[in-house]
């Protein structure tokens, strides 16, 4: 199974939401999931925002998923030295058994082009980063995911489901 997933906070607390798939061109998902947080910590001043890690583990958790593949929006990686961001965090959380892409729609210094993916037909790419898979697999399934702009389908669902939360 293959998720996209997102988080969005709501005051002191957050949606977690998830969308599952078969197919990287799948136009709709195959379930839906979400979860709420009650309380989410910020982070100090100067350290790497993490509140999503939690959030994405309690969906995890909670719904007993245990995907092959999890698409994040965010950074795997921050730089070409591969410093740890979010999807890093979360892959050594899982134990190094999920493969997980991060798809960014924002440019990261440190980052050749190397990481940039266009997308059909628009100007800007987005950036894309991973663990436990190579970047040009990664960047190939990416491009496949169904989508004319920027951002891929589902993911642009998943972050609604979670800027939704239950509502």
């Amino acid at each position: 199974m293959k998720l996209a997933v997102g988080v969005h906070d709501h005051g002191d607390g957050a949606w977690a939401a998830a969308v599952a798939f078969d197919e990287w061109d799948a136009l709709e998902p195959v379930r839906t999931y979400l979860s709420r947080i009650a309380t989410v910590e910020k982070p100090a001043r100067g350290e790497l925002d993490l509140r999503a890690l939690p959030c994405l583990l309690q969906l995890l958790r909670e719904h007993a998923l245990e995907p092959d593949v999890i698409v994040i929006d965010g950074a795997v990686h921050l730089d070409a030295a591969d410093t740890p961001g979010l999807g890093r965090r979360l892959y050594d959380a899982l134990g190094g058994r999920t493969t997980i892409i991060g798809v960014s729609t924002k440019s990261m210094p440190g980052l050749p082009a190397q990481f940039e993916v266009f997308r059909e037909e628009e100007a800007r790419p987005v950036i894309v980063t991973c663990v436990g898979l190579d970047l040009g697999a990664a960047k190939a399934r990416i491009r496949a995911m169904h989508g004319k702009r920027r951002v891929p389908t589902l993911l642009k669902l998943v972050a609604r489901m979670a800027r939704g939360g239950g509502a």
